[in-house]
């Protein structure tokens, strides 16, 4: 089953906690009329739980939230079925959300919810859309790496050059999607040669991006693969801007797949297809409190018209990303497979 085979990627502590929170009754439906709704979040409690909060506090709705990684509450989602809890899938990337659509899972979200978004951000179908957009790209430290040895391409990094400098976190929902990129954009073959090369490379396996871009500031890892906003997180937690901090990011040129730019997005689960609650809840963090709330706390790219990005973020449309097409990352459970195959969970 899918949910056994992404959970081989787990801690056993992270594997027992979402288990023993699967047993209880916390998350049962309950009366459609009590102005209470479920999310599954794929995304940190840390990141989403301020935001939640402030649409509680605005529309009187109670939410009840689940969390885990995206690929536990896919997987989660999809051993339950039609009868899940979750009134909304709140997914790290946009291959969670468009494998959770392929089992018919979500609802076609109302026009005017796609309406706010463009195009390349939302499920060809209408039944995900993009909230935020995220860029991947090389963390690296400036003492460590001068400017000019930087990779023009992801694929330099199996080389001699990069033995035991480069960070991977491939239990991570946005490493799992920038993996089934690569298969998307070069192949299968392709993929699994830069997976088994990172692993002969001596790749520095870690928890987490945290964990990688703290290592990285601190001099302990030369470079890391992750996401962008990172970096920015950890400025604001030291009181700096991030033109202070030691690692510094590097966004590949020319559409390589190393810039892919995926999204954080949501889903509205089919039996939650009439519920105004949960509607609300998407149209909150379509709106312009919700999104200024990523751009501003946690640093990702806004994808509503009108909302400015972080200061000394690069402008979204001038990033030079790969031109794939979100709706096809949707085979997570190939990627994990090849991922565990290479060595590297």
């Amino acid at each position: 089953m899918l949910l056994r085979r992404l959970w081989t990627l787990l801690p056993v502590s992270a594997l027992l906690a979402v288990t023993a929170a699967c047993g209880g009754d916390e998350f049962d439906s309950g009366d459609p009329g009590d102005k209470t709704i479920t999310v599954y979040s794929g995304r940190s409690e840390s990141l989403v739980k301020p935001a939640l909060e402030k649409f509680e506090q605005q529309s009187g709705i109670t939410v009840k939230v689940r969390y885990g990684t995206t690929a536990q509450m896919a997987a989660q989602i999809e051993e339950e079925g039609d009868k899940s809890p979750a009134d909304v899938f709140f997914a790290q990337d946009a291959g969670a959300l468009g494998q959770v659509a392929k089992r018919g899972l979500f609802a076609k979200l109302p026009a005017d919810v796609l309406g706010k978004v463009p195009a390349v951000y939302q499920s060809r179908a209408g039944e995900w859309v993009g909230v935020t957009g995220r860029s991947r790209v090389l963390a690296y430290n400036e003492s460590m790496v001068p400017k000019d040895d930087l990779p023009a391409s992801v694929f330099e990094l199996t080389g001699p050059q990069w033995r035991g400098k480069v960070g991977v976190a491939p239990t991570n929902g946005s490493f799992q999607a920038f993996v089934t990129a690569l298969r998307v954009q070069h192949g299968d073959a392709k993929a699994k040669e830069f997976l088994t090369g990172l692993k002969a490379n001596d790749a520095q396996i870690r928890e987490s991006n945290i964990q990688i871009v703290q290592e990285v500031n601190d001099g302990k890892l030369a470079t890391g693969l992750v996401n962008h906003y990172y970096v920015y997180e950890q400025a604001k937690e030291k009181g700096i801007t991030a033109d202070k901090m030691t690692a510094k990011l590097h966004f590949f040129p020319n559409g390589d797949t190393g810039a892919l730019v995926n999204v954080a997005g949501v889903g509205l689960l089919s039996k939650a297809a009439e519920d105004p609650d949960a509607k609300a809840l998407i149209d909150f963090l379509l709106g312009g409190e919700g999104q200024t709330y990523f751009a501003e706390e946690t640093f990702e790219y806004p994808l509503i018209a009108g909302v400015p990005t972080a200061p000394g973020l690069p402008a979204l449309d001038s990033l030079a990303a790969p031109q794939i097409d979100l709706n096809d990352l949707d085979t997570l459970d190939a990627t994990v497979s090849m991922i565990t195959e290479a060595g590297l969970a």
